[in-house]
């Protein structure tokens, strides 16, 4: 089905309406023209023919009304003749032939004349001549008034409809700015920004609407501050977690693998010349014990890096990349950083550290890339910018799902109140930007 804008379905309607009125104004000015010129037609002759008779009654009048009759330069609407019994004319008025400047239109003349009213009237002169008077209604100066009457009407109609569309087309332009208002304002909630709330309008259901979203924003905004502040609180606590179990490994049984493995070693070399089963017995024990510091450093590693603490985010993040490509030798990552980004706090650090460890699991897991590239710079208007780029499978944008990887990552952005955005296409890659301000 075509979607068409609000502003072409109003004025298709309005174009309808006018076309509409325009038809039944016409039928109805046709028809109460005809009606007017039929009527005037009618009392015009009808008033001729009482006068003839009013006068023929009159005999003394008779000669003075003939010579009226023939001194009758003008009368309006008729035609006026006086003829012999044989048809001879004596007399034609002067109005026979109407003067008129401009005539109405044919099709007008055709919808609106009525069929032709003829009277004829026998008199008789004082010398005893017969005579006919004969009276024939002439509707075409009545049909130039109507007709000018008719143009005078559908030119105010006309100016009446183009005041009315102006009128509606300006307070439309207005109710479409307050809707386009309206529209980014729902479309920044869309994206999360809920801080700036739409302005007051100059009509009142405008104004409902602005004042309900407002309200809405008002809510949504501290629904947001509040999921803010316990996300931080659960992360900090999360990464307190971390730490005091990194300290407890390294603590505990760190320190007790240690022993373990010094006093078997200590064992193995005092018995190596009493016992073979020893000897063996030892050196199993040293191999898992070895193999238990590994998964300690790993897990340590995992839970809270220590390099972070010790020697900042650059190093960090060096030391987690050359890690990963210890583990996933087919992988080429590349790494950028700006030596400003030692200065950043540390809970910001964290937080970059845990998104790049995440960015870099989701391309050994997903991506099937073959390289990865990892960028973090400042730039001028103090925002911190963080870039993680492979050239992997990729997917759909529209269809991209978030998991828990992605999650994370855009719940440790949307904490620190940054900007997180995806870019991806099948079959060219993935790059995660965030924007983070100091």
């Amino acid at each position: 089905m075509k979607k068409t804008t609000l502003r072409y379905q109003i004025n298709i309607r309005i174009l309808f309406l006018a076309c509409c009125i325009f038809i039944i104004g016409g039928t109805i000015t046709l028809w109460q023209a005809k009606r007017a010129v039929q009527d005037e037609m009618n009392s015009s002759i009808h008033l001729a023919v009482q006068l003839i008779a009013f006068n023929l009654t009159q005999t003394n009048a008779r000669t003075e009304w003939l010579a009226q009759l023939n001194a009758l330069k003008e009368t309006r609407h008729l035609r006026i003749q006086l003829k012999e019994p044989s048809g001879n004319v004596l007399n034609v008025s002067q109005s026979a032939i109407p003067k008129i400047h401009s005539n109405p239109p044919k099709w007008f003349v055709n919808l609106v004349a009525s069929s032709p009213i003829k009277i004829e009237r026998a008199l008789i002169t004082d010398d005893g001549q017969q005579l006919i008077v004969s009276i024939e209604a002439n509707p075409l100066n009545e049909i130039r008034e109507v007709w000018q009457e008719s143009l005078a009407f559908f030119g105010l109609l006309f100016l009446l409809i183009v005041s009315i569309f102006i009128v509606i087309q300006l307070v439309f332009n207005r109710v479409l700015k307050a809707i386009l208002v309206i529209v980014q304002g729902l479309e920044r909630v869309e994206l999360g920004h809920f801080q700036q709330p739409l302005p007051y309008f100059s009509s009142v259901e405008m104004n409902q609407i602005a004042g309900a979203i407002n309200l809405t924003l008002e809510k949504l905004n501290a629904a947001q501050q509040e999921n803010l502040a316990l996300t931080q609180h659960n992360l900090a606590i999360q990464e307190q977690e971390r730490q005091h179990l990194a300290q407890e490994l390294h603590d505990e049984l760190g320190q007790s693998l240690t022993a373990i493995k010094v006093m078997t070693v200590t064992i193995s070399r005092a018995e190596k010349s009493q016992n073979l089963l020893i000897k063996q017995s030892t050196d199993s024990i040293i191999q898992i014990c070895d193999h238990l510091m590994c998964v300690v450093r790993s897990m340590m590693q995992q839970l809270h890096p220590v390099c972070l603490t010790e020697l900042g985010l650059k190093a960090a993040l060096e030391d987690l990349i050359s890690h990963w490509q210890q583990r996933y030798s087919h992988l080429k990552i590349g790494f950028e950083c700006d030596k400003d980004c030692e200065m950043l706090s540390e809970k910001i650090s964290i937080h970059i550290f845990r998104m790049v460890q995440e960015g870099l699991t989701n391309i050994v897991r997903h991506a099937n890339a073959n390289q990865a590239f990892i960028n973090l710079t400042l730039d001028e208007n103090n925002f911190l910018l963080l870039q993680i780029t492979d050239d992997g499978q990729g997917c759909d944008a529209q269809t991209i799902k978030n998991g828990f990887g992605l999650l994370s990552m855009r719940e440790r952005v949307c904490s620190l109140g940054g900007d997180f955005l995806i870019e991806t296409q099948p079959q060219k890659g993935m790059t995660i930007r965030a924007k983070i301000p100091l």
